[in-house]
């Protein structure tokens, strides 16, 4: 490429005009240095567990449950004791199939059958009797109630169904609960629960507390 003549009236006359094209540009911007890489796995995980010390022990000691204070077989004898104590045959009217389940014991609030009747207790433990016989049904009944004494369970609900598939029709567990729960001392009272919580085929039960005598 042939170099410009210096000299000649055409160069002289765009020189200054270069000159000051050049001096109103604006300053070149400053090229921004690369973004540097994303951390690999293996930064991001040294950066999680900074701080964090090695377990030298690989093995984890479980604590030991200690065992239940309260026997098994112990439990179960008392409860067959209670069981055997609870006779089918007490002495008041039979109690008819269509009847409805309701005691208080003597010297309890009327108003205490009253609030039980209507749920005001809250339910905190349940029994169900389908298919039980008479003599499990009462085994399981005073198991039942022992277990709530022992852990202060004040209103339970024990489903004893309505009969529909014993042979007669009839409710058995039924007719003989009533006696079964009027001869446990821990027993306060009974009724039939509302229609929400089992109606005819179901009893509310409000048991003694601990420190009641």
């Amino acid at each position: 490429m042939k170099k410009p003549d210096k000299s000649s009236p055409f160069y002289l006359q765009l020189k200054p005009l270069h000159k000051a094209l050049k001096a109103a540009a604006p300053p070149p911007k400053p090229v921004a240095p690369p973004a540097p890489p994303p951390p690999s796995d293996h930064e991001l995980f040294l950066l999680a567990t900074e701080g964090v010390r090695r377990f030298v022990d690989d093995h984890y000691h479980h604590v030991a449950k200690k065992p239940s204070p309260w026997p098994l077989q112990r439990w179960h004898d008392e409860a067959q004791v209670m069981a055997d104590a609870m006779s089918d045959f007490w002495p008041w009217d039979e109690l008819e199939s269509g009847e409805e389940l309701l005691y208080l014991r003597p010297g309890m609030k009327l108003d205490t059958l009253r609030k039980l009747r209507r749920g005001e207790w809250v339910v905190q433990a349940q029994l169900d009797l389908h298919g039980h016989t008479s003599e499990s049904g009462r085994l399981a009944v005073s198991e039942f109630l022992h277990h709530c004494k022992m852990h202060n369970k004040r209103c339970v609900r024990i489903i004893h169904g309505k009969g529909l598939g014993s042979k007669h029709k009839q409710p058995v567990l039924k007719l003989k609960l009533k006696n079964w729960l009027a001869q446990r001392d821990e027993v306060l009272a009974f009724a039939q629960a509302r229609a929400v919580d089992g109606g005819a085929g179901a009893v509310l039960v409000l048991l003694k507390g601990w420190r009641e005598k």
